[in-house]
């Protein structure tokens, strides 16, 4: 059953204090209806949020970077208050090829990405298929490798069953409708969130339109293709990772940074799987001083780059 069609969120109805809200704007690119915030002006920045995510989980970073950038933040599809892709697309190259008609639409060129967890999964597609000139690439915690061993074929195979099946979503929307339990699902990512923060997710949450959108994307995911093709990455690659991720183990890191000739690896000590969520300021002090060398960056001083 479509994501439209079992409840997904409305606009008119779940947004009334929706972040950056002014920002926002719908816009029809390649068959879906997107939800798109921008703001500020300068150089493009693309912000690509992750799995089971939506443009709220920018909130605090998008502000600090407005003065210096333009943020384009997207509500992936079947995400937020994006529509679904049809089944046959939801790849991760149907995907990618959705975004780009999105940027195309939009008119804007990046001149860098930031993509978080899946989000940098899409990021890179999208550089290796041609579909992005953006000078620097950032990932957040990306979430990068296949699971290994038997997970790899357990846990996309259970994604995909789940996905068939209406109840699952409506089950899951259900379940979120106790705070704790959802608090606690954030708490195993490592991140610690303010109320507002475990709100805004539990709502996500509450909708199995959103839900049914995050089955299907983990459903169709290929990661497997993906590591096979990053030797051919071409642009600088700078990967941010909390130490405290519980959610992508951070020495995979190292292991992508080997794969690829331009990466490197920046620590965040001290944050999750959310770090942009929890510490808003560091994480866009990392940001900017990735796109201007000459940014003193008033992160910690043992934020500083190191392999992981």
């Amino acid at each position: 059953m479509a994501a439209a069609m079992i409840g997904t969120l409305r606009w008119d109805r779940d947004a009334h204090d929706w972040p950056m809200r002014d920002a926002s704007r719908f816009v029809d690119a390649d068959g879906l209806r997107w939800h798109v915030q921008e703001l500020g002006a300068g150089p493009t920045l693309l912000l690509l949020h992750g799995t089971g995510s939506s443009t709220h989980s920018w909130r605090g970073m998008a502000p600090l970077l407005a003065p210096y950038l333009h943020i384009v933040a997207p509500d992936l599809p079947g995400h937020g208050f994006s529509g679904p892709l049809p089944p046959a697309r939801q790849s991760l190259r149907g995907m990618g090829d959705a975004m780009h008609a999105l940027l195309q639409t939009l008119r804007v060129k990046p001149a860098a990405v930031l993509g978080h967890s899946a989000g940098a999964a899409l990021m890179l597609r999208m550089a290796l298929d041609g579909h992005l000139d953006a000078t620097h690439l950032i990932g957040l915690n990306a979430a990068l490798l296949p699971f290994e061993g038997l997970a790899g074929v357990m846990y996309p195979a259970m994604a995909r069953l789940l996905a068939t099946h209406p109840f699952v979503p409506r089950l899951a929307a259900w379940r979120a409708r106790d705070r704790a339990a959802v608090r606690r699902l954030i708490a195993a990512t490592g991140s610690q969130l303010d109320d507002r923060g475990v709100d805004l997710y539990a709502r996500l949450m509450r909708s199995p339109g959103h839900i049914a959108g995050v089955l299907s994307m983990m459903a169709r995911w290929d990661l497997d293709a993906l590591w096979r093709d990053l030797p051919a990455l071409r642009p600088q690659l700078l990967l941010l990772v909390g130490e405290r991720d519980a959610t992508v183990p951070p020495r995979q890191a190292g292991r992508t940074a080997e794969r690829i000739a331009q990466c490197r690896v920046q620590r965040l000590p001290g944050l999750g799987h959310l770090a942009h969520e929890e510490a808003p300021q560091r994480v866009a002090d990392a940001v900017r001083a990735a796109l201007d060398p000459a940014y003193p960056a008033r992160a910690a001083p043992d934020d500083a780059s190191d392999p992981a």
